[in-house]
């Protein structure tokens, strides 16, 4: 039987999380090459003066082989924050093992200690994964439809303030 842990990231995993983030973006069929975050990045914005998100790192056997990076966001219609994973990442060879749903249910159990209504997170409409989420009870929004800005469109919009 595997021997399975889950931890809050440190500083000392900065590196380890965004080799991770690289390896997510090949399993996503992104090049790695479209990752902007860096080590730095991350040491920035989970450990900093004002930390945006945190992490938690799952191990397989005493190696990192995992990771869930989160962060609060807010319902104005609940009056309540929740939690939004931004990333959830398993290496191969841990695949299987329980170490993705350990590091979902210390999410929850993040988000239950905090006193959250809610935890949230995306999934590319042809990862397997889906049905993973959709075990724990996770449900599809299909009435809500994400949109983004960024780039040249988030930098010109921001130019009509003023």
């Amino acid at each position: 039987m595997p021997n399975l842990s889950i931890r809050p990231a440190t500083p000392a995993d900065a590196e380890e999380i965004a080799r991770m983030v690289r390896e997510l973006a090949e399993f996503e069929r992104e090049p790695a090459a479209n990752v902007e975050a860096s080590a730095a990045d991350f040491l920035r914005d989970c450990f900093g003066d004002r930390p945006r998100a945190e992490a938690l790192i799952g191990e397989l056997d005493g190696a990192t082989a995992g990771f869930a990076l989160f962060f609060h966001n807010y319902s104005t219609w609940l009056g309540r924050a929740g939690l939004y994973i931004e990333d959830l990442y398993v290496r191969e060879r841990a695949r299987g093992s329980g170490l993705g749903r350990r590091l979902v249910a210390a999410v929850a159990a993040l988000a239950v200690e905090r006193r959250c209504r809610r935890l949230e997170l995306s999934v590319l409409h042809w990862n397997p994964a889906r049905g993973f989420y959709e075990r724990l009870g996770f449900e599809a929004m299909t009435e809500w439809r994400p949109y983004r800005l960024g780039g040249e469109a988030l930098v010109k919009l921001a130019g009509e303030v003023g």
